[in-house]
């Protein structure tokens, strides 16, 4: 994989992300990465970190083995006529992570390339995401390839192309939903006494190592709330206050209304 040349079309909030991604990961060259975007002051921290850049997609697209899809989606078709000869020529692998453009939207320009639809979120900037992969068209040798690279960017997991718009939701939107629950957990911690950066590091890092006792044990969150609610003590009754005021009725709501926002 060291050898793997990368070229990430678009340097927005995501492309900019995957690129610091594979960078941090230490086992990519910066020179192995091509970025490119209309606009230079995007490109410029890449350009210092020795990364290749340019506004010229075609000569990106030559460059790589992978051909990262990291532009709007309404650019998606346009850029992949652009881009077609180099892609088709040499079978190049596409990964798209394009919102709402579909494997076969990508076939109805390139045909049958082989292509990852991929939905990571913003934490793949510090190799903490959670990427979801739909595939057409590929080997089990390109699955595995693709499965690694991510794999050093957070956890992966492979899905049917329908579920995609709902791995949206839970894996990229949930950052937000989460982030959401950290700012009013701060704001209840300054109400009782902390300043707001002790409070913000107090429930960061336990919301961490709430998530990674999840991912090391593999319970059901039930059964660790269980280890921590004593009768009649300080947790349950906190959290029977939270549910009396709509709190789990409120998240399943509000990803429901997400889901169907996405789907139109």
């Amino acid at each position: 994989m060291n050898n793997l040349k990368f070229a990430i079309i678009g340097a927005g909030n995501m492309g900019s992300a995957i690129a610091e991604g594979l960078l941090k990961t230490g086992n990519i060259a910066a020179s192995n990465i091509f970025i490119t975007d209309m606009r230079a002051q995007a490109l410029d921290r890449f350009k210092v970190n020795g990364c290749k850049t340019d506004s010229n997609n075609i000569k990106a697209a030559a460059f790589a083995d992978i051909v990262i899809i990291a532009v709007k989606p309404y650019h998606v078709k346009t850029l992949l006529e652009e881009i077609k000869t180099e892609l088709v020529t040499a079978k190049k692998i596409i990964v798209s992570i394009a919102a709402g453009v579909s494997i076969a939207d990508i076939e109805q320009v390139v045909g049958k390339v082989p292509i990852f639809r991929t939905m990571p979120n913003t934490a793949i900037s510090i190799q903490q995401s959670m990427t979801c992969i739909a595939e057409a068209n590929t080997t089990k040798e390109q699955q595995s390839m693709v499965l690694e690279i991510f794999d050093q960017l957070g956890k992966t997991v492979i899905i049917p192309e329908d579920l995609i718009n709902a791995a949206t939701v839970l894996g990229s939107c949930g950052t937000a939903y989460a982030l959401r629950f950290i700012r009013a957990s701060m704001e209840g911690g300054i109400e009782i006494g902390f300043s707001a950066d002790i409070a913000q590091t107090i429930v960061s890092q336990t919301m961490m190592g709430a998530a990674n006792l999840i991912l090391a044990t593999g319970n059901h969150p039930e059964q660790e709330i269980d280890r921590v609610t004593t009768p009649q003590g300080i947790t349950i009754a906190g959290l029977n206050e939270m549910e009396h005021q709509g709190f789990s009725s409120s998240v399943i709501k509000g990803i429901i209304t997400s889901y169907n926002k996405v789907k139109k």
